[in-house]
């Protein structure tokens, strides 16, 4: 074991994050996404730098540019397909790493849970402004429609959404303030996700069992670097199978076709990954009733660590629990599924009744497990 006076501080630092740091011995393959989540930030960062090089944020050129970039800027076509497909595979396992926070208990941990969940708000703000970029037909009605929202606001909404556009309607100036916020906000991302790992250490990380494992640990490195790797392997082969294979399975194709004004899309839809958030939106007939709603729809993980606790962190030891969160899942899943369909009977109706279901969850757990508490 060396000495730490032989270490730089910063060199202390990151040995003690990467490879000195104790570490439950029980922890699963579900503890993974975080370093996963790692390697698809700085993936779309590197990629995202790339692809900003041959971007014009100029509404006649911005179409036309990532065209002809495809054939005439040498791998760009790798580039852009990477970071497409690399948002849906970074929401994956955003959603996956949350799922996991929610059936173990990572919620406790508050300043952890908390920095994550605006981790969470702006990552899907850097997504919806990196969508309206390429300005095809779906990026600049999913800009018109969502910006649309803040009209709802009482008093301010109509002044906010001038000012959102940077005029009376999503034009240039539109696209040239989305490319610079969508530039910058992954940086932010970045500092937060130190933040969040700053916490995280400092507190310890929560295990499977939901019990205290202070006196059974083990180093970091190089238990849990090996299975790190194993996992990203596991993650990155699918990624680059569909960059080489199918590279626009996931992508809308009414996005190659130039934005156009004066021809509205038969069916306006977002990206799948946010698809649970516009079934939501779309429940509700009060537009600023739908707006409170789809907000609500992910700034309810904020309530989870104020919410009734439990004498096991975690479900595992609570049977109705386990069914409550298994419910939300598939909830999570129809949701999505309902979004992707038209604005019509009986997809409403479904999406209402969904929508119930998904906000029922987040009212019922903490009494639930108590109950069993008590029971037990």
């Amino acid at each position: 074991m060396y000495k730490a006076s032989r270490f730089s501080p910063l060199t202390s630092i990151i040995r003690h994050t990467v490879v000195t740091l104790p570490t439950p011995i029980n922890i699963s393959t579900w503890w993974n996404f975080g370093s996963l989540l790692g390697i698809c930030l700085a993936s779309q960062i590197f990629s995202g730098l790339v692809l900003s090089l041959h971007f014009t944020a100029h509404t006649d050129l911005s179409f036309y540019v990532v065209i002809q970039s495809f054939g005439d800027v040498y791998y760009n076509w790798w580039f852009r397909a990477l970071h497409a497909n690399g948002a849906s595979f970074f929401f994956i396992g955003l959603y996956l790493h949350i799922a996991r926070g929610l059936y173990y208990g990572s919620y406790l941990f508050k300043e952890v849970w908390s920095i994550g969940v605006v981790i969470l708000l702006l990552v899907m703000a850097s997504a919806f402004l990196g969508y309206v970029l390429p300005w095809g037909q779906m990026s600049f009605w999913g800009a018109t429609v969502i910006t649309s929202l803040f009209s709802a606001l009482p008093v301010i909404g109509g002044d906010v959404v001038v000012w959102l556009w940077g005029g009376f309607s999503v034009d240039n100036a539109t696209l040239t303030r989305f490319f610079g916020l969508h530039f910058v906000l992954p940086f932010i991302v970045a500092g937060l996700v130190g933040l969040h790992l700053f916490f995280l250490h400092d507190q310890g990380s929560s295990n499977p069992l939901g019990v205290s494992s202070d006196f059974n640990k083990v180093v970091f490195h190089h238990y849990y670097v090996l299975k790190d790797l194993v996992g990203a392997c596991f993650f990155i082969g699918p990624l680059l199978g569909l960059v080489y294979f199918n590279p626009w399975l996931l992508g809308d194709p009414e996005n190659f076709i130039e934005g156009n004004p004066l021809v509205t899309p038969h069916h306006i839809q977002p990206e799948w990954y946010f698809l649970f958030a516009y079934a939501i939106l779309r429940a509700v007939p009060n537009k600023l009733g739908g707006v409170v709603a789809l907000a609500a729809a992910v700034l309810v993980l904020f309530y989870m660590p104020v919410s009734p606790k439990t004498s096991v962190k975690g479900l595992s030891f609570y049977p109705w629990g386990k069914m409550l969160f298994f419910s939300l899942v598939g909830v999570f899943f129809l949701l999505t599924w309902a979004g992707s369909k038209p604005v019509e009977e009986p997809y409403l109706v479904i999406s209402q009744v969904l929508s119930f279901l998904y906000f029922s969850y987040f009212a019922l757990i903490g009494p639930i497990t108590r109950i069993q508490d008590k029971l037990l």
